[in-house]
């Protein structure tokens, strides 16, 4: 226990620190959206240190670098991806309508407030799961290998379904809304592959570690699936989306979020 709470706290000093960083490099780009890039980041930072903590305790080796390495991957080609979509665009749009205005108007602290200790504590509490496998034994391995096997399909779904929108960008004759590979199963392929990633997250180093350290963090993959669909994710994109010509009548024959053959 004492363990655990050890890899907790430096697990949230370390999302602190990272969001006072981006708080800086916010308010000079003046650019709250910078703060997309730090999410990946933040939960590589928050697996590392929890790794490094975990090297102390009698906590499975095997199991603790899997993770390490999968939850670096994920946030890494994240934190890349999302720097290289937002080359060249100013403010995102949902920011300023969370803030109420520009940051230079609103100013850093009400950001702070509302975006930095918001993510800075999602991280934290999202990454629950990686900070008690990081220090605890394997309870059922087949647990754990179910586990990397949704995390594996997760970044398939991330990985195809941003190269095959990025193709659709790319192509001068496209169609006005994009319904090709995987979306024509899912609207948002990357939202539900981020969903499958976590509770294959949940299973390796949450569930994997016994049924009373899954029953402590199951609330971690539930909050990101959350976010995905209801709150920073689908639900808040499609309010745009829908304004698009096309866009409601694909809607109406595509699935949100989970993968299902389209109607009609």
């Amino acid at each position: 226990m004492n363990d655990v709470l050890l890899a907790s706290l430096v697990a949230l000093a370390s999302a602190a620190l990272l969001m006072v960083v981006t708080a800086f490099a916010a308010r000079r780009l003046n650019r709250v959206a910078v703060v997309d890039v730090a999410w990946g980041l933040g939960f590589v930072l928050v697996a590392l240190t929890s790794t490094v903590v975990g090297l102390t305790t009698d906590g499975d080796p095997v199991r603790r670098w899997i993770v390490l390495a999968l939850v670096s991957t994920w946030g890494l080609r994240l934190a890349w991806h999302i720097r290289r979509r937002a080359v060249g665009h100013g403010e995102d749009p949902r920011y300023e309508a969370l803030l109420g205005g520009p940051l230079d108007q609103v100013g850093l602290g009400l950001a702070v407030r509302k975006v930095f200790l918001v993510q800075g504590f999602a991280i934290w509490f999202i990454s629950l799961p990686v900070q008690v496998g990081a220090v605890s034994d394997v309870w059922c391995w087949p647990i754990v290998v179910a586990g990397i096997l949704l995390w594996t399909v997760g970044l398939l779904f991330e990985t195809v379904g941003d190269a095959q929108l990025a193709a659709y960008k790319a192509d001068p004759d496209r169609p006005k809304v994009m319904d090709r590979g995987l979306w024509r199963y899912t609207r948002h392929p990357n939202y539900f592959g981020d969903a499958c990633i976590w509770w294959g997250v949940w299973l390796m180093a949450g569930l994997g570690s016994g049924w009373v350290a899954g029953l402590a963090t199951v609330l971690a993959p539930v909050a990101m699936t959350y976010f995905l669909v209801f709150a920073t994710g689908a639900r808040l994109l499609e309010k745009t989306m829908m304004q698009r010509e096309g866009y409601p009548a694909y809607a109406a024959r595509t699935s949100m979020f989970f993968p299902l053959p389209p109607k009609g």
